[in-house]
């Protein structure tokens, strides 16, 4: 079998000895196929999971059109949020360098009139997000006509997040000469019908497309009756991953969780739309370094994000449909790494779960906590049971046959029955507790302790002033 290198697909060599640099030799299956066809200036079309290296199948064909004595405008790549597009600008910056080349971004939360004064620098590439790019078309700072390629990253999320008005008006103001590339990991019928008004014999790439998801990606989910946050916390306390994405839907939750996961020792960032440039900056900045361990993030903050070894995703929330959920766990499993996507779920909302497993052709398997350990739950009930069948066969009990507690382990509250099935976990509990309790025996009642009636009296004449509750208290006691 033939091995495919980044030589034989066309690159040039400085291109090839940077990506060397980086222990980068051999191309994945969307890059050795878009890489031909994106030298030869072909209109392309590609679909690939998150994580199988769709931003360097663009742009390294691209930064090699570039000619670098040309100081004008000669690429531009679109991206939905600012993290995505700092991360692309970051990468172009890399492979650039050796050619020359000059990349500038222009993302929304950043001070405009700062970018305005860089563009007096003649970039020949720009990143950027679609409302940025059209507030400084506007201003006429800004002109199109000089493009050679217009890249798309994450076009589905494009549209999702409102930026198609946006993206149309910038393809309107380049040449129809130019080429046109739209990366995604889902192709919907929107996409296909912009393509089709934007593309002139188009390459279609789809990378096993039925496989959304990583193959080297674990998915199990957890049900939570009680506090979702405290079962986070065993969740990432068991698998200690050095960086972990939490996600959330609502932003109004995340201060919550933040706090939280920090006062329970787990050092938390956050990371959320409404957040300013700066602050969203640093906290990354802090991730990839290790100085954060989990980030809590929102859809729209954490999309298309590139974390290196980042082994676990957690869904704290439920996502609101299948293609959020490929995008939340794309984050993990990258190039063929390993990686593990956590659910955590109310009893109400496993029939997500299952939705998900079928729209998506995947197994999300149900694990519980139980002694601190993750377990099958099914295994686990069935291994119980077979266990409890000598002392029902009358063999020797370790209660020495007494009915009461003995020698066995004593589950705490919260600790050891999330995820196991409802009838297995409240068997053998007292209601309302989580404490193992004691099963009604058949028979005679145990006789009562005798009530000293002057104790009594002494006691009423105490708690006289006493509040209710404390008699209540009290009283059952």
């Amino acid at each position: 079998m033939t091995i495919t290198t980044f030589t034989g697909l066309g690159l040039n060599e400085a291109l090839t000895a940077k990506l060397a640099d980086y222990g980068i030799t051999q191309p994945s299956p969307v890059q050795a196929e878009c890489i031909p066809a994106a030298l030869e200036g072909r209109d392309i079309l590609a679909q690939s999971q998150t994580g199988t290296g769709k931003t360097l199948a663009y742009l390294l064909p691209l930064l090699q059109h570039i000619i670098p004595d040309e100081k004008k405008l000669q690429g531009l790549i679109l991206a939905p949020t600012q993290e995505l597009a700092m991360q692309i600008v970051r990468e172009a910056e890399k492979y650039g360098e050796p050619l020359g080349i000059r990349v500038q971004a222009l993302i929304g939360g950043a001070a405009i009139k700062r970018q305005l004064e860089r563009l007096k620098q003649h970039p020949q590439l720009i990143v950027g997000t679609p409302g940025r790019i059209r507030e400084v078309l506007a201003l006429r700072k800004l002109k199109l006509h000089t493009l050679r390629t217009v890249v798309v990253d994450e076009v589905d999320q494009m549209f999702q997040l409102g930026g198609t008005a946006d993206l149309e008006h910038i393809l309107r103001g380049t040449l129809r000469e130019r080429q046109l590339m739209f990366l995604s990991a889902t192709i919907n019928p929107e996409i296909r019908k912009l393509a089709g008004q934007e593309m002139k014999g188009a390459v279609e790439i789809g990378i096993e497309p039925e496989q959304r998801t990583s193959k080297t990606v674990e998915h199990v989910y957890f049900i939570s009756e009680r506090d979702k946050i405290d079962l986070l916390r065993r969740v990432l306390r068991h698998y200690e991953p050095a960086r972990s994405i939490v996600f959330i839907n609502n932003t109004s939750d995340i201060a919550e969780v933040e706090a939280k996961m920090n006062f329970m020792g787990l050092s938390a960032g956050a990371l959320y739309g409404d957040a300013d440039k700066t602050v969203r900056s640093v906290t990354l900045r802090k991730f990839r370094e290790g100085k954060i361990r989990v980030l809590v993030a929102t859809d729209v903050a954490a999309r298309g994000l590139d974390i290196e070894d980042l082994s676990l995703v957690v869904n704290l929330d439920p996502p609101i449909d299948a293609e959020h959920y490929v995008h939340r766990v794309g984050r993990t499993g990258r190039m063929g790494r390993s990686g593990l996507a956590v659910s955590i779920i109310a009893p109400k909302e496993e029939f997500i779960m299952r939705k998900f497993s079928k729209e998506l052709g995947i197994e999300i398997r149900q694990r519980g906590m139980y002694g601190g350990q993750v377990v099958d739950p099914q295994a686990s009930h069935g291994a119980r049971r077979s266990s409890t069948a000598p002392a029902a066969a009358g063999k020797k009990r370790r209660d020495g046959g007494s009915g009461k507690p003995g020698g066995g382990e004593t589950l705490k509250a919260g600790e050891a029955g999330e995820g196991i099935p409802a009838s297995d976990r409240t068997a053998g509990v007292s209601p309302g507790r989580g404490k193992p309790g004691l099963s009604a025996r058949p028979g005679k009642a145990a006789p009562k302790p005798p009530v000293s009636r002057k104790n009594d009296r002494k006691k009423d004449g105490k708690n006289k002033g006493a509040p209710r509750w404390l008699k209540e208290k009290q009283s059952r006691s």
